[in-house]
């Protein structure tokens, strides 16, 4: 078997998870090579193909990436080491010579669909939008004949000889995707002050009262919550678990107590990573869950064991 490479990516190369990867190993050197699915690229760490998978996990129009999640809830465990943010911005690319009254067959990603679904209506309203697995294969299988434009980043349209029709073409600018790196489980990464920690949360029964036994294992613990969001388990119809990011390390004793909590609570808890928020945004615990309080909390509860009052 070849020595793995050190990250495997949602492909072809242009992608904006592309982007993501240079962004996390700017001033480094790392071996890299794409994949045609999210599945595929967090597959290649499960059977040791690379050390490490970069994934689109959360866009700040259109959510959680399902794919994502899905991945790493199904399958042997994994977890998020790092995370960037890439600003997202939409270019029509064709071939050299073709004008936006010649489009009628617009190739992207439906998230890259989605976030431009009002330019298109307007500038090119009759053009069939066709679905891609990624922006830069859309813009690939233009250069290759297959349709007439595509929706996706400069950067795709550069690699595949393509030039701009229309430019920044997103209905709301400012647009944000959050990526992950993900890696075989192993020790945390030592807290920063300003870390996230993400775990899946299984209900014992869908009930009265069931996610708010969940959620008070955080409340109680003041552990604020950035994402909070219920998937299928694929068990049957009604049936969810609640994918988390909580605003805290594992290392953290609120943090570890809210685990505790959910872990007897909770049917079952993928625990997925705590690692270094890529805002760098700190959340302070409130008054009573900093570390020094559970310190003297716990210093009490000894002295009251050992017949101190």
């Amino acid at each position: 078997m070849s020595a793995p490479v050190d990250i495997s990516y949602l492909g072809p190369s242009g992608t904006f998870t592309e982007q993501a990867v240079l962004a996390l190993v700017e001033g480094q050197t790392a071996s890299t090579s794409p994949a045609p699915t999210v599945r595929a690229a967090l597959d290649d760490v499960r059977a040791g193909r690379a050390r490490s998978a970069v994934v689109p996990f959360e866009n700040s129009v259109e959510g959680s990436v399902s794919a994502t999640l899905d991945g790493l809830i199904h399958g042997s465990p994994l977890v998020i080491v790092r995370e960037v943010e890439v600003s997202v911005r939409f270019a029509v690319v064709a071939r050299p010579g073709a004008q936006l009254s010649d489009i009628k067959r617009l190739a992207t990603h439906p998230h890259a669909a989605a976030q431009t679904r009002q330019w298109i209506a307007h500038h090119i309203p009759l053009a069939q939008v066709m679905p891609e697995a990624s922006t830069a294969g859309a813009a690939e299988l233009v250069a290759a004949g297959q349709y007439d434009a595509a929706i996706a980043s400069e950067l795709a349209g550069v690699r595949h000889g393509l030039v701009i029709v229309a430019d920044d073409i997103a209905d709301r600018a400012g647009a944000v995707t959050r990526f992950v790196q993900v890696q075989q489980p192993g020790p945390p990464e030592a807290m920063t002050g300003a870390d996230n920690t993400t775990l899946v949360a299984y209900l014992h029964e869908n009930g009265p009262g069931a996610l708010l036994e969940i959620l008070e294992q955080f409340a109680t613990r003041g552990v604020d919550l950035r994402r909070l969001e219920s998937r299928p388990t694929g068990e049957g119809l009604g049936e969810y678990c609640f994918a988390i990011d909580a605003d805290a390390h594992i290392d953290e004793p609120r943090m570890a107590e809210a685990l505790t909590g959910l872990h007897r609570t909770s049917s079952k808890v993928l625990f997925l990573g705590s690692y270094p928020r890529a805002d760098g945004r700190v959340t302070p615990a409130p008054q009573g869950a900093d570390d020094a309080s559970y310190r003297a909390a716990s210093d009490w509860v000894q002295s009251l064991r050992g017949g101190n009052g």
